[in-house]
């Protein structure tokens, strides 16, 4: 079996300085899809390009946390989101306060609302993920929440981001923060694939993520080491990975302490010396259209 790779740029929308960065590598080849975060202010912007460029694979990034101090953002739906605000009337920080405080119903009309908004900037999506995992159910046990997620991915007829392989060490992933017993995810896993299968979603065999726990975070060189090192590792089959690149900027500096990594990101999927790594690793890149017509949905 080939090795396959789809390159997702996460927080398509988030500001300008990560809109310009998103840009600049889709026209470089460095990333083969994106997806806009609609309940950002710079939304508009990712979305008015994206329908200027129909070549490119740009799809939602269902948002339900808003984790930035002084940069923060709500849902778009404009009524029934009383479960998905905190105290301040925005998102939750993290995705373990949305699992335990939002209601499935108020979940399944924001999904909507964001998908809505992104086909109004006059575009059609080409796959759905969700920000910092916050869908997947996995940090409190709310399974229910990833079950609504895939019946729209469904409805909708989108590919939806989870790995269709168990992988233990994917849920201790840094990014989230699992209060359940891994063993638990396992327990339900098959069901979740066997269930998306049925609704017609199509799904990457593994999701392999950076992490920056690690030397990798002492400097660039060390950074792109890692990154061309963990890419000689990738199984057979479909893998996606995602980043989250941006210009660096005072406003990006303002947004995040650790600007720095979306910064290096867009440097290392600009270089060209990537590409020929990916290919020299026998890695053929593709997008989230190409996975729906490789797993026949």
């Amino acid at each position: 079996m080939d090795k396959y790779l789809i390159i997702n740029a996460d927080d398509f929308g988030m500001n300008h300085s990560s809109n310009l960065a998103v840009m600049d590598l889709f026209e470089k080849g460095g990333i083969t899809s994106s997806t806009i975060m609609t309940p950002c202010p710079w939304a508009k912007e990712a979305g008015k390009w994206a329908a200027a460029h129909p070549e490119y694979a740009v799809g939602v990034h269902l948002t339900f946390t808003s984790e930035w101090g002084n940069y923060r953002w709500g849902p778009v739906a404009h009524n029934n989101t009383e479960s998905l605000r905190d105290e301040e009337d925005f998102m939750y920080y993290d995705s373990g306060s949305f699992e335990k405080n939002c209601d499935i119903a108020e979940v399944e009309n924001e999904i909507r609302a964001q998908i809505e908004r992104f086909k109004s900037f006059g575009v059609e999506p080409s796959h759905l993920d969700n920000h910092m995992g916050s869908l997947y159910g996995i940090e409190t046990g709310r399974f229910e929440v990833l079950t609504k997620t895939l019946e729209l991915a469904g409805e909708y007829g989108l590919p939806f981001r989870f790995p269709g392989t168990f992988v233990p060490e994917m849920f201790k992933n840094e990014t989230l923060d699992v209060k359940i017993d891994v063993s638990v995810i396992e327990g339900v896993f098959n069901q979740v694939l066997g269930y998306a299968e049925s609704l017609g979603v199509a799904m990457p065999d593994y999701l392999i993520p950076g992490e920056w726990n690690g030397p990798q975070s002492d400097s660039y060189e060390n950074f792109k080491e890692y990154i061309y090192e963990l890419y000689r590792s990738f199984p057979n089959g479909i893998t996606e990975t995602y980043i989250h690149p941006a210009l660096e900027c005072d406003d990006l500096k303002a947004i995040t302490g650790v600007w720095f990594r979306r910064v290096w990101e867009h440097k290392l999927f600009s270089d060209p010396q990537t590409l020929q790594h990916i290919k020299a690793c026998g890695i053929e890149l593709i997008n989230y259209r190409d996975l729906k017509r490789i797993k026949g949905f």
